[in-house]
């Protein structure tokens, strides 16, 4: 068992449950603002800010009235677009001992209603775009719909008049809320997995195990009350709750919220995002789309050449990144300091990259099980490639390594779940004697750094024993100018016949716009061609012998990890 050292750059305040975070918060940031947003006004559009001091009331008002509804202790199901009624929902449910169950928002109505019966939700705070399919549920422990915009539907109850008879009862000394013990260790979150298998889990997290999770992060990583955050990533996942939600309530910054994935760039120029929580598929197509303006406007070289300059100035402590490639930052808000990036393996270069203008880039690693950040990179240590160093209340363990370090990487400390929802036989799959099995693979190297490989579940052996990590070679195949995003599987994959086969999706107009006007099979033995040069930098073992070729995008989670088990059932 290797338990790495700690690496604390910060000494953060303690916080054990989510009344605390939201009383450190109006007490320090009282008059800062917490969110801005946008409300349609007729034909109109507003901007709209609310203030932690605000934030808090709000919060208050709205668990007052649910447990005077009589849902103390009952799940509450939130489910909507990233926006401020469904922070103040879910802080509402926690903050008042109740159980919040927040839902993936692309769920098919099939599935949003299957996960509601599941849950044995009392309640339900939605938009009313979920209305007709909840309404037609007869069967569940629902006694109470609550639509997020105001409507007359029958049997639907208004968030705004909640909201503000929640106010009314506090005013007129209603104590219902004030009198709720947190206890932090108790389950406090429902959350059910949206992976990249069929199988969805419930996750049941403490407000302990996010609220250390999130003093663990300060310790590593600093925002400021200045910082302003865009909200894009569907806020029900643990990424984008903790990291933008909770993470920035700690830390008392202003949250924007999104317009749409289309809006992304737009929304940062409007808002002036200086910090920005992403995926690598988003970063890499911001990333290619950077380069090929640059290269439209017959800049390429001279920006390698300027990057070469200021790199080796910033070696001797003479940093004009920022200055030198301002256009480039501008393009984003002018603001852009720092990105978060999780989820999934991120290509060296695009970190290098984005450094090289002057964006820091700080990659991490977690799961919902994990609450989820288990390992980060830090304000001082960083390692391109990696995923960080385990926080410093985790200890990660390589579980059966190979020649090259290569295990399955374990877990054991504060952030890790209480356990699956009602499976018993999945929980004490993963969880044995405090450690979690992660099922993913990879290595720690001499400094603790932690470097991830693949899934276990992906991972490909071949005849003759040896393991191809699929991401590996997804992470060359989506360098190439004409892809936009790979999956690499195998063929005959149980058998002595193993081929390794790529799915490749390319983007029509690059692939014009580099080869002029040609049939499909011209394009296929272009990107075959390419494939082949990228086998040339690989051990025979990992050439890849087969390609699909499509425009069609492939299928994803909310949170752009590909679905490979929904792929392999075209192939």
């Amino acid at each position: 068992m290797k338990k790495e050292k700690s690496r604390i750059v910060y000494q953060a305040d303690n916080i054990k449950d989510f009344r605390e975070l939201l009383h450190r918060a109006s007490e320090k940031y009282s008059e800062n603002v917490a969110y801005k947003y946008k409300r349609k006004k007729g034909e109109d559009v507003e901007y709209v800010s609310k203030t932690y001091g605000e934030f808090k009331n709000d919060v208050e008002a709205f668990s007052t009235k649910l447990l005077d509804m009589g849902l103390a202790s009952k799940k509450v199901v939130v489910i909507g677009n990233n926006r401020y009624e469904w922070c103040t929902t879910y802080l509402a449910v926690t903050t008042g001992g109740m159980i919040i169950v927040p839902l993936d928002k692309a769920l098919p109505a099939n599935e949003l209603k299957s996960l509601i019966l599941r849950s044995k939700a009392e309640a339900i705070v939605c938009e009313e775009k979920y209305l007709d399919s909840i309404l037609e549920l007869t069967d569940s422990n629902l006694k109470y719909v609550i639509s997020m915009e105001n409507t007359t539907r029958e049997n639907v109850l208004c968030y705004n008049d909640l909201l503000l008879q929640g106010a009314t009862l506090r005013k007129e000394g209603n104590k219902l809320y004030d009198e709720v013990t947190i206890d932090a260790n108790a389950v406090s979150i429902l959350l059910f997995t949206s992976g990249t298998t069929n199988i969805s889990k419930g996750v049941l997290l403490s407000q302990s195990n996010i609220c250390s999770d999130i003093v663990a992060i300060s310790s590593y990583v600093k925002m400021y009350p200045t910082d302003t955050l865009l909200s894009f990533l569907p806020i029900h996942h643990t990424f984008e709750c903790t990291i933008t939600f909770l993470f920035g309530i700690y830390h008392g910054v202003t949250v924007a919220f999104c317009d749409g994935l289309k809006y992304i760039q737009k929304n940062m120029n409007e808002y002036h995002v200086s910090v920005f929580v992403a995926v690598p598929l988003v970063l890499e197509n911001v990333y290619k789309k950077i380069w090929k303006g640059l290269e439209e406007q017959g800049k390429k070289g001279l920006m390698k050449t300027m990057i070469v300059i200021t790199n080796a100035l910033s070696k001797v402590k003479i940093d004009i990144r920022r200055k030198v490639f301002k256009p480039i930052i501008d393009k984003f808000g002018g603001k852009l300091r720092v990105v978060f990036v999780g989820s999934a393996p991120l290509d060296k270069k695009i970190i290098k990259g984005f450094n090289d203008f002057g964006v820091e880039l700080i990659q991490g690693y977690g799961l919902t099980e994990t609450s989820p950040v288990v390992s980060a990179e830090t304000d001082k240590e960083k390692r391109p490639g990696s995923i960080g160093l385990p926080l410093p209340n985790f200890e990660v363990k390589i579980v059966n390594p190979d020649e090259n370090g290569v295990g399955e990487i374990t877990v054991k400390g504060s952030s890790v779940m209480l356990g699956y929802y009602e499976n018993e036989e999945e929980t004490n799959k993963c969880l044995k004697d405090g450690w979690f099995s992660t099922g993913d693979y990879g290595y720690l190297d001499k400094d603790g750094f932690l470097y991830i490989c693949g899934r276990k579940n992906d991972v490909i052996v071949l005849k003759n024993g040896k393991n191809v990590y699929p991401q590996e070679l997804e992470i060359l195949l989506n360098q190439l100018p004409m892809v936009e995003e790979s999956m690499v599987f195998a063929r005959n994959k149980d058998s002595m016949d193993t081929t390794l086969c790529a799915k490749i999706v390319y983007n029509e107009e690059n692939m014009h716009n580099l080869y002029g006007d040609k049939t499909a099979d011209e394009k296929k033995e272009i990107i075959w061609k390419a494939v082949k040069e990228v086998n040339q930098t690989l051990p025979d073992v990992k050439h890849i012998k087969e390609i699909i070729v499509t425009t069609e995008p492939l299928a994803k989670t909310t949170t752009q990890k590909v679905k490979r088990y929904e792929e392999m059932k075209k192939q």
